[in-house]
């Protein structure tokens, strides 16, 4: 199956990029998810689009990237405080990746797309998680958020 890829997957391609995937992975996994599109003469010609899009929303450069991570890595570990937690640390819910995004900025960080933070797993519990950002292509960054409950 024959698709162009809506925005970054990890070990695949990045916004734009015309990919040949087995059909039950785009039909299950990457149109479900709005990943990607079918791969039409139309939708090609949509590539354009897609691309401005993603250079307007991008770090400028692998120095840029470079600069974020320093930056982030300065602010390690990021304070945040979720909703509420039981007596037994648990969270109420679970903190999600614009929750990373917003306490980053708070603690004057740079601001950064929700769609590039990975988390490994979900946060459900108070302490400190560890967290990583894809910046470019060649650039991740790491760094740990401490999460607290609100009274």
């Amino acid at each position: 199956m024959k698709l162009i890829l809506t925005a970054d997957v990890t070990g695949l391609g990045g916004p734009g990029d015309i990919v040949e995937v087995k059909d039950g992975y785009g039909r299950n996994y990457l149109l479900p998810r709005s990943l990607a599109i079918v791969a039409t003469k139309g939708a090609e010609r949509q590539v354009q689009t897609i691309r401005r899009a993603q250079n307007a929303r991008a770090i400028r450069g692998l120095d840029h990237a470079q600069e974020v991570k320093a930056a982030l890595q300065a602010i390690d570990p990021v304070p945040m405080t979720a909703k509420a937690a039981g007596g037994s640390g648990k969270l109420f819910g679970s903190v999600t990746t614009a929750d990373i995004v917003n306490a980053v900025k708070a603690a004057g960080g740079p601001v950064l797309d929700k769609r590039t933070v990975e988390l490994d797993g979900h946060i459900k519990k108070v302490g400190k998680h560890s967290v990583s950002v894809r910046l470019h292509p060649e650039v991740t960054a790491s760094f740990r958020v401490q999460v607290s409950a609100a009274g």
